[in-house]
């Protein structure tokens, strides 16, 4: 996978920058199938019909999370990529995603991506700012609620009040409060005041010991002038397309992970309070997530699913197989699926230049 020919700057999308979080993947899955899987156990997992239908409703959230995020592509282009194209750019983000720390995520390598596509340098900009706040925004709106229903409970196993909450708990919470204020500077920075943005980046950035970081703050805020100044021209139902459709597909990604765990612990209730307790569960995971040092989350994931289902599913092989094939779903497969894409795309833009 050779993007030589597509820029000889720094390139995120790089052959070499994939063997680190595949490796640490792979280290991470041979460590739960020697040390959490008792086979004698495994033998006994029941490979029933009703494995198969969840597992295939497990897929088939996932195609809906795909579709959905191309929507969203679609919508925050206005229209200038196609279905497919947005298709084929997401798989692309999403494998960028997957080869970068979590708490990067895959902005660099969208930004490098877009920026090759017939669109504008301030669509690009605003496109990937537009998507971190859609993000934030769903996670940030949706968690108050769910707590008001579920109590802390939705943060830790048996947690009844926050004082007893352990490292993970802790965890939560600050990256909660963390993603709730950096949320608020990009939406006053897109959609209020980019310049006052600019002027406040430029002001922390004067003390002297941040100097260093003072011209990225200058260029971050030329870029939510810029941003903004594009995302103006649009209107509130464009907004609400937009946050309709990244709504979708996050809320697939954690039912996705409901159905695979119905799949295999048999006696999990499937009445509606159940699974939405475990979908806020699940949520709030993704939010410890969402700031793990390791590419694609790989390790973090698998020991914080271990750490948050323990009361839904407390047998640990069981708990591995699931979490196993979760990430091989949702974090291999973008992988695989991504280093066949990406040459496809090189070689389109290799052709269109020509």
């Amino acid at each position: 996978m050779n993007t030589q020919n597509v820029d000889e700057q720094q390139n995120p999308l790089d052959t070499r920058k994939v063997m680190l979080p595949v490796l640490i993947g792979a280290f991470v899955l041979i460590y739960f199938i020697i040390n959490k899987i008792n086979w004698k156990e495994f033998t006994n997992i029941q490979w029933n019909s009703k494995m198969v239908i969840w597992v295939s409703a497990a897929l088939l959230f996932l195609i809906i999370r795909h579709i959905a995020y191309a929507a969203r592509l679609r919508i925050l282009s206005q229209g200038v990529f196609t279905w497919l194209k947005s298709i084929q750019l997401i798989f692309i983000w999403e494998f960028s995603s997957a080869v970068s720390p979590t708490a990067v995520g895959g902005s660099a390598a969208a930004l490098f991506v877009l920026s090759r596509e017939k669109i504008s340098a301030a669509r690009v900009t605003a496109i990937v700012l537009y998507t971190a706040i859609l993000d934030t925004m769903f996670f940030v709106g949706t968690l108050p609620i769910l707590y008001s229903f579920f109590g802390p409970s939705i943060v830790r196993p048996g947690l009844t009040d926050f004082s007893s909450l352990d490292t993970w708990g802790k965890s939560f919470v600050a990256a909660y409060f963390f993603m709730a204020a950096y949320g608020m500077f990009f939406f006053y920075g897109l959609f209020i005041k980019p310049q006052g943005l600019k002027k406040i980046a430029l002001w922390i950035t004067s003390l002297s010991w941040l100097k260093r970081w003072r011209a990225k703050a200058e260029k971050l805020g030329d870029d939510f002038i810029v941003a903004s100044a594009e995302m103006s021209k649009n209107g509130f139902l464009f907004g609400f397309k937009a946050f309709l459709a990244t709504a979708t597909a996050w809320s697939c990604r954690f039912i996705l992970l409901n159905c695979l765990m119905i799949a295999f612990q048999q006696d999990l209730s499937l009445d509606f309070i159940t699974q939405t307790a475990l979908y806020a569960r699940l949520e709030t995971m993704f939010v410890v997530m969402a700031f793990s040092p390791t590419p694609g989350s790989a390790g973090v994931a698998e020991i914080l699913f271990h750490s948050f289902v323990s009361d839904y599913i407390p047998n640990t092989t069981t708990a591995s197989v699931v979490a196993i094939l979760w990430r091989l779903l949702t974090y291999y497969l973008y992988i695989l699926v991504g280093a066949l894409v990406i040459p496809a795309w090189i070689r389109g833009l290799v052709n269109r230049r020509k």
